[in-house]
Order: structure tokens, then sequence, then C-alpha cells
């Protein structure tokens, strides 16, 4: 087991203990201290964010990675897209091999630019899916904002992870949650999942609960009991699977058939139950989030490999054909959401 795995068994144990915990959150009290800092200057106006001409929504979360915010970034994209308005999608690109110091258009909408190595899986996903929806990258997510708007006539931009992204102003703040890992043991990274505490949550101006289950009953208690502990409007956004199609041909896979699983995704557990509901899960293979596929990760597999979406884009450069993706489908009341 890698110390990555470790660090995050330990970020989701409710009563963690021992010299390796007591290690990360020692160093948990100096990340602590550089977040609510940055907080206090911008809270403070000591710093203020910039702005760009178009109204700007950030789609973020208080832990690291696998709460789902690449769905809800689409839904939305999608919304504004069918009303008519010129919308782009702005990622960090973490994961591509891009140089993300500049600006890069993985897709005007129209024409997709790099392949899902290069861009990273997330970014090149979004610009697969979405038409007629801009995606661009840059670690500089200001840069990326004022190049939509004055070189693409963008209106509406979505920020991709962007909530601790304080530099760049924002209209409306949505933080997602995970109902099931919620705010994992409590602490900040590293010995937590937390970015930032959660005492931050006034920053935020809808929370969304993310339900990744086909049963949603204790997700709706919990997105009714942290909005009224939060006294934030909370709307619960249901994921759920629907089915397994193969990544070259489109066939669908039936129910029943025996399969190996493989991800590369911040909670693959998820992932992993909704796979497990409909087929027979013979193995389970699971790298670290944002893991860069190459031939010999797959050489030695027999048989049907069924991955998540996100992986699927890089596991289609190696060319086998026996490669299934599971679609999920997303229940989220966007014009709830957007509402001011």
């Amino acid at each position: 087991m890698n110390l990555k795995t470790e660090i995050t068994k330990t970020h989701y144990n409710k009563t963690p203990n021992g010299l390796f915990f007591n290690i990360l959150k020692f160093f948990s009290l100096f990340y602590g201290m550089g977040s609510r800092f940055k907080n206090f200057l911008y809270d403070n106006q000591i710093l203020k964010p910039q702005k760009v001409d178009a109204f700007v929504i950030s789609v973020g979360n208080y832990t690291t990675g696998g709460v789902g915010k690449t769905p809800v970034v689409a839904e939305l994209a999608r919304y504004f897209v069918n009303k008519g308005e010129k919308v782009a999608v702005i990622s960090r690109g973490y994961g591509g091999k891009l140089n993300n110091k500049v600006v890069n258009v993985i897709s005007d909408g129209i024409n997709l630019y790099y392949n899902a190595d290069m861009a990273g899986d997330e970014p090149y996903w979004l610009a697969v899916k979405l038409n007629m929806c801009a995606v661009l990258t840059c670690s500089n997510r200001f840069k990326a904002c004022k190049y939509a708007v004055e070189k693409m006539g963008i209106e509406k931009i979505i920020l991709d992870d962007g909530f601790q992204h304080r530099k760049l102003h924002r209209d409306l703040d949505i933080v997602l949650v995970d109902s099931e890992k919620q705010f994992g043991n409590g602490y900040q990274l590293p010995a937590g999942p937390l970015r930032e505490g959660v005492d931050n949550n006034t920053r935020a101006d809808k929370l969304v609960v993310v339900s990744k289950n086909t049963n949603h009953e204790n997700a709706q208690k919990f997105s009714d009991k942290i909005s009224e502990k939060f006294g934030r409007q909370t709307v619960l956004c249901k994921i759920e699977p629907d089915y397994a199609y193969n990544i070259i041909s489109g066939e669908h896979l039936s129910n029943g058939a025996e399969i190996t699983a493989i991800s590369a995704i911040g909670q693959p557990e998820q992932f992993y139950g909704f796979l497990g509901k409909d087929f027979v899960i013979k193995n389970k293979i699971t790298y670290d989030d944002h893991h860069q596929y190459s031939p010999k990760d797959i050489e030695n597999l027999d048989g049907i490999i069924v991955t998540t979406e996100k992986d699927a884009v890089k596991l289609a450069l190696l060319g086998n054909t026996n490669i299934y993706a599971l679609k999920l489908k997303t229940d989220i009341n966007i014009e709830e959401l957007i509402k001011i």
C-alpha cells in the first residue's frame, strides 16, 4: 500500500490515532495557519479578487477530490448553453501534460484541440461531452477567464474547483459535500481531507449534497441537517449508475457480466459499489487519482474491463477494444441551484 492510499484511509477514519496520524496532525497546524491567513487577507479586503466582465460561478468543495464536481459543472454548462448563452468552463488542468502557466483552449465549443493525455482527464471529458461550451485550462484562473471573455466573447464562466481560489471574483459560490464521506475525520490537510475549516462556509452561497447511491433517504437527511447548521440553502444532487458501454463501439454491457473494475479517481469505493449492483466484480484495480495509464497497466488483464468515464478518456488511447465505461446520470435542480 502506498503513502497516498494510507493517508486517504486516515482522512476518513472517524477516530484516527497513532504516530503516523500525529505526524500528519503536526503538519496540519501549519497548513491551517496558512489557510486562515489567506482567508483573513481576503475577508478584510487587504487582498482583493480580480473581476472579469462575465458572470462567474465557482463549483468547489471543502475536501479533496472525488466529491462529484465534474457532473455538476457539466449540468450547469448544459443549462446555460441551452439558454443560448456563450459558456466556458475554466479548469486548472491538473494531471495533463500541457503547460498550465499559459492559457490552453482545450475546446472552443466546436473544435477539440488536445487529447486526454495532454489536457487532463476532467477537462477533456468536459470538452467531449459539452457541445457549444468552451473548455480552457490555466493555473491562473483570472488570465484564463480574461482570455475567454476578450477573445471568445464568453458570458458565463464556470470555475471548476474554485472555492479556495480567491484571487478571482465570483458571482455565485457553490460548494459540494459528499453525503457519505461528509467532512471525513474533521481535520485539515494532511491529517484530514479538509482544504480549509468548515467555519468558512459563510463564503458559500449554496451547498450541494452529492448522493452517489441508489437510495437517497440518508443523503436528504444530511442535506437538511447541514442546511440548518450552516444557515445555507442546500440542494441535493443525485448521481446514479445508468449503463456500461464499450468505449469504442458504444455497445451496452449486459447485467450479470463478470468484469475487472479499474479506476483512478478520488473515491473509488463508490464506483465499485455501483458496479457491484449490476455486475460480478472478479478483480478491482485502483490507481491514484489522475493516474496516467500506460499499456502495461492493462496488458495482463483478461476479459471485460469496466472503468469510469473519466478514466475511459485516457484508456481509450491504449487501443484495447474490450474496455467499457460506466455512464452515470445526474439529477439536480439547476434553476434552484443558481437562484440567488
